[in-house]
């Protein structure tokens, strides 16, 4: 019986990151195509549909990450060129913010959905309803992290004055990915800390609990 339900929320939690990945991507096309960059519209990105955004290895760290009961991953990285955007750091820092913000949206309104009527919902219901909203918190604080190739970094880029931005992207460029390799292979010790009191202040704020 234990198993069964294991099993269960392993399931949705998969299905949860699916549609948090999808709405995260999307918002990264559409934000890029409205500043300017056609090149999200010419690679079909501009859509809703999960094909679209699934990155092979990003599923495969789905899959892991939710067996050992954590729950991350991450899309196909939207292709951009700022130098179409009409203004390309401030651009660059709302295409990139836009990613995490469109997963807190969701994660309100989710938690909204839950206050009202959460009492009537079935018991599968309420529970993929609490998972999606942990996803949604959860991705978007994991993507906040200031390590390349994560949004954060792009964000702390745009936000750095512009010589502390070119070093820091230097910086990234050389290092990022060993950071970021370090911080996967860390997480069980490190997400509790960066992502788990952040999250959890975020599900009482949104749902009260």
């Amino acid at each position: 019986m234990n198993g069964n339900i294991q099993l269960y929320s392993f399931l949705l939690s998969m299905v949860a990151l699916v549609i948090c990945i999808t709405i995260h991507e999307f918002a990264h096309a559409f934000a890029a195509w409205k500043a300017g960059d056609e090149t999200p519209h010419a690679q079909g990105r501009i859509s809703l549909n999960p094909i679209d955004h699934l990155d092979p290895m990003g599923t495969v760290m789905m899959v892991v990450s939710s067996i050992s009961g954590f729950g991350i991953g991450w899309g196909k990285p939207v292709r951009i060129n700022p130098g179409n955007f009409r203004s390309p750091r401030w651009d660059n820092f709302r295409v990139s913010l836009w990613g995490p913000l469109s997963n807190l949206i969701t994660a309100f309104v989710v938690g909204i959905v839950l206050r009202m009527w959460g009492n009537s919902m079935s018991s599968p219901m309420a529970m993929f309803m609490l998972i999606l909203l942990q996803v949604n918190i959860g991705l978007a604080l994991f993507n906040l992290i200031p390590i390349h190739p994560l949004d954060g970094s792009h964000i702390m880029s745009s936000l750095l004055p512009y010589e502390s931005a070119r070093k820091y992207d230097y910086f990234m460029a050389r290092h990022g990915m060993l950071a970021f390799i370090g911080l996967i292979v860390l997480g069980n010790r490190i997400f509790p800390i960066i992502i788990g009191i952040p999250a959890r202040f975020l599900m009482h704020a949104f749902v009260g609990i």
